[in-house]
């Protein structure tokens, strides 16, 4: 499948299948577009009369453009065929390895963020706090169902993780006492407010943490709207200064600041640019989650809104680039040359597979934004999968599974889309979150693009 579209002056064809990105100039662009359609004769007569203007254009000009299409579909390189269809089925129904696990050692909360989807920390139960019973027993799982895997991911999260920091300490010392035992290798992350972050926690994190996401979204009267604590008080001037030393202390490295734009911000481009006028380079900004009677939703109205936004921003980012002054937005975060390989890009996250969360009494669920759905509870850390059937839901998920995807030129870049997000739009993991497969679209547009400029100049 070839998909073509124009953005910031470039005359973008990307065949899907291969992952072969191409830039070409107007004409190129045009016969491609009729390649498929159209004989040589055909094509040559609607172009010529397309840019009878234009005397560079000439039948001969236009044939050997055909002929270079045609060797780039020869060598796989256009109008490639999709042959993974039956490999995205198998690779997860023939693998029962954890590799991953989102522990929430927290189900409690510093701040009252109206919009959380986890309703302040509580998943809309009750709130605790994780023992360090449980979230052993939770690293003991992990180990025995991650056969053939070294490489292992664990993520503190809550609510606010900083909540039960002690706890998430004494879980480090037990996992990097047990690892070589066992042959295997601890990646540690952490998400984090910021309210309770200091030298002696950061100093922490710096030693132990891979990567630390640091919540904050963007100009104080915007992340102030909603990220208050139970006062009614805004929390960024309070976190700001947190946050710029710990980053520092960091080496500017293995960090992501994170927003939430929503509704009432839909100009979120505003709210990245400030973060990097911080001097905060590693940047994602996540839409909303939530219902679509919340104020704070995205509307239909909203949608051109923000690809103009988008747009706005991969400009900007190509501009701070040359400047010498770039920075990083996760979701553009897109290697044209050297992956992600094609098992991640047809099956996705993983989650209910190789991916699960836990919650602090122990319970699996496919990820965190499925806990508290009591249909999705798998089964707990002390008595492993026990619902195979819905965790079989989550093995169908993939490129293919979803008859809207199939013929969706970005399927081998979202992987079929959010389980979570589907099923919260659609009451089933197998749906589509419409909304979501507009805005992704759009990003990968753009991450192609910064691929294609970032090419150019080199």
């Amino acid at each position: 499948m070839v998909h073509q579209y124009k953005l910031n002056g470039y005359n973008i064809v990307l065949d899907t299948a291969s992952g072969s990105v191409h830039a070409v100039d107007e004409v190129a662009y045009d016969i491609i577009a009729l390649y498929k359609e159209k004989s040589p004769d055909e094509i040559v007569e609607a172009i010529l009369a397309k840019y009878a203007l234009d005397a560079t254009v000439t039948r001969e000009e236009i044939l050997d453009c055909i002929e270079d299409i045609r060797a780039l579909e020869t060598a796989g390189k256009l109008f490639s065929e999709d042959r993974y269809e039956s490999l995205a089925y198998s690779y997860k129904n023939n693998s029962n390895t954890v590799k991953a696990l989102c522990l929430h050692v927290a189900h409690t909360c510093n701040l009252n963020c109206s919009y959380c989807f986890a309703s302040q920390g509580k998943y809309h139960g009750d709130r605790a706090l994780m023992s360090f019973e449980v979230g052993k027993a939770a690293f003991d799982f992990l180990i025995a169902h991650s056969e053939g895997r070294r490489n292992l991911e664990v993520d503190f999260f809550g609510g606010e993780p900083l909540m039960n920091f002690e706890v998430v300490k004494q879980l480090v010392a037990y996992a990097r006492s047990i690892e070589k035992e066992h042959g295997k290798n601890f990646r540690f992350t952490l998400t984090t407010n910021g309210v309770l972050l200091d030298d002696e926690i950061g100093e922490f994190l710096n030693r132990e943490m891979s990567n630390v996401v640091l919540s904050l979204d963007g100009r104080p009267e915007v992340h102030d709207r909603f990220r208050r604590d139970y006062a009614g008080k805004g929390s960024y001037e309070k976190i700001l200064p947190k946050f710029q030393r710990f980053v520092e202390s960091r080496g500017g490295k293995n960090y992501y600041m994170r927003g939430t734009f929503t509704h009432h911000n839909t100009d979120f481009t505003e709210d990245i640019f400030h973060m990097a006028d911080l001097g905060f380079t590693e940047l994602s900004m996540e839409p909303v989650v939530c219902a679509p009677s919340d104020p704070c939703a995205l509307t239909e109205e909203d949608l051109p809104v923000l690809f103009e936004q988008y747009e706005i921003l991969a400009k900007e980012m190509l501009r701070r680039r040359r400047e010498g002054r770039p920075f990083t937005f996760y979701h553009y975060m897109l290697d044209l040359k050297n992956g992600p390989c094609i098992y991640k890009r047809i099956t996705g996250c993983g989650s209910g597979t190789e991916y699960l969360a836990v919650t602090p009494w122990g319970d699996l669920y496919p990820c965190h934004q499925f806990v508290g759905e009591e249909a999705y509870l798998l089964g707990n850390v002390f008595d492993g999968i026990k619902n195979t059937a819905k965790q079989d839901e989550f093995r169908s998920c993939n490129a293919y599974a979803r008859e809207e995807c199939r013929d969706c030129w970005a399927k081998l870049y979202c992987s079929g889309g959010c389980a979570a997000n589907a099923y919260h739009a659609t009451g089933s993991v197998g749906g589509v979150y419409r909304y979501g497969c507009e805005l992704f679209k759009k990003r990968i547009e753009c991450a192609v693009m910064l691929g294609v400029a970032e090419a150019e100049e080199e």
